[in-house]
């Protein structure tokens, strides 16, 4: 009999992209040493412990994490009223400025580890058919050597 074929696929080493609840994400506010620090934007849901220093425990934007903080990013607002998902009402400027951030800064800088249900979900528990998944930044070359 012919040897087995050697098989080259190989899972994908990053975990699985999670969906969040409200009360999961919650979980991931910073508060203790050794967790995760995760915070959404957009609903996306972004690893930003690597910056402990600016979303740990007593740190300046820890009133950012484990929430959907869309709305205080928008508006570089740490007031809680602004700690949410919610854009209604924002000016143009405050949107260019959350696109912006986003882009530069989250997606630059930190690995998505999943998305806030409600960017998947309706509120009746359907599917979003708005729903797209974010890119991973992209790397260039250069960045490896």
């Amino acid at each position: 009999a012919a040897p087995e074929p050697e098989l080259r696929f190989r899972p994908p080493a990053e975990a699985p992209v999670r969906l969040f609840t409200e009360p999961e994400l919650a979980r991931y506010d910073g508060q203790q040493e050794g967790q995760p620090i995760y915070l959404a934007v957009k609903g996306v849901v972004f690893d930003v412990t690597s910056g402990k220093e600016f979303y740990g425990k007593g740190a300046p934007y820890n009133a950012l994490v484990g929430k959907d903080s869309t709305r205080g990013v928008a508006k570089m607002s740490l007031d809680p009223a602004d700690l949410t998902h919610d854009t209604t009402g924002l000016t143009e400027e405050e949107l260019k400025s959350l696109d912006d951030i986003f882009n530069n800064v989250y997606k630059a800088k930190y690995p998505i580890v999943g998305y806030t249900s409600r960017r998947i979900l309706n509120e009746d528990g359907s599917p979003n058919l708005d729903f797209k998944p974010e890119d991973q930044p992209h790397f260039n070359i250069k960045d490896e050597f």
